[in-house]
């Protein structure tokens, strides 16, 4: 079955309003929206065959050197559907954008190697 990486979305304005709520209220959405995605896991356990993680600070390395620098991903799991379709439709609803300040989940496939990658802008 192929195999798609399902990248969680979070702009960074969301997340610094998310972070200055006071902690009470920060706890209140944890604990609405952790069993949530606990179960939204359990579910969907037989297709996700890497749970990924949530990501922190980003940093590039280009032909010029190494350096900070910023997007939106902050985490990520890899799924297996049948179609690219099949594995946006397992998000819908998830409590990362629905309960979390997240913004959305980007899903793209694996390709089977460097030489067939297809530049997506």
């Amino acid at each position: 079955m192929p195999h798609f990486l399902a990248v969680y979305t979070m702009k960074a304005e969301d997340l610094s309003r998310f972070r200055a709520m006071p902690k009470a209220e920060q706890d209140a959405v944890d604990a609405l929206g952790l069993p949530q995605w606990n179960a939204w896991e359990e579910a969907n356990t037989a297709l996700i065959p890497d749970r990924g993680g949530m990501v922190g600070k980003t940093m590039r390395v280009t032909r010029n050197g190494i350096g900070p620098s910023s997007n939106d991903f902050c985490g990520y799991a890899v799924i297996e559907a049948d179609t690219i379709e099949d594995a946006a439709r397992l998000f819908e609803g998830h409590p990362h954008f629905t309960v979390f300040p997240g913004d959305g989940v980007d899903i793209m496939p694996f390709l089977a190697g460097p030489a067939s990658c297809e530049v997506n802008r």
